[in-house]
């Protein structure tokens, strides 16, 4: 009996096209990060950012279909494979502990407070006036590695938040 054979586990034969794929690729992802920071550090102005970025992501969009099309099915399967194989070992654990969870979550409510009480309770907050943006992306970074913290299943429970037909299931408590 003839074994399944997955796509991703075999790379596509590397010629002219792969490779043209793959540089195209690239470009979809790394062009908008390097054109638009430097359109702000050039000095442009504001309308000018917003409508090139613009223009720019849509590009980086056709550009990524074009990839796609010219290597063939095999070899974007090969590349997503890699890629996202690559940053899944650097992703969360499925399971954490208790006080790794503990930890996670007070980092993830912590920012959630703060952008609650921050509008009220200005005055209260040292340095806060005339830093609000530092303590928006502050909050922000810490919410999002309170999310790495959580783990995985954490990331479950969250999803599980918009979905109409979800149940929450509560493990026995242990004696």
């Amino acid at each position: 009996m003839a074994e399944a054979h997955d796509a991703t586990e075999d790379a596509p034969v590397a010629g002219p096209r792969f490779y043209i794929g793959v540089a195209l690729f690239a470009i979809s992802l790394i062009g908008p990060l390097v054109a638009i920071p430097l359109m702000g550090i050039l000095g442009l102005s504001a309308g000018t950012i917003a409508s090139s970025s613009a223009g720019i992501l849509v590009g980086a969009e056709v550009l990524l279909v074009a990839a796609a099309a010219i290597m063939g099915k095999s070899g974007y399967t090969y590349i997503k494979s890699k890629i996202f194989g690559t940053l899944k070992r650097y992703g969360p654990p499925r399971e954490v502990g208790p006080t790794r969870y503990r930890i996670g979550l007070v980092l993830f409510v912590l920012p959630l407070i703060l952008g609650f009480v921050s509008p009220y309770a200005k005055g209260l907050i040292p340095y806060f006036e005339g830093n609000e943006l530092w303590f928006a992306l502050g909050g922000d970074l810490i919410l999002l590695i309170g999310l790495f913290v959580l783990g995985g299943a954490f990331w479950d429970k969250l999803r599980a938040l918009f979905v109409h037909g979800a149940r929450a299931v509560f493990p026995e408590p242990s004696s």
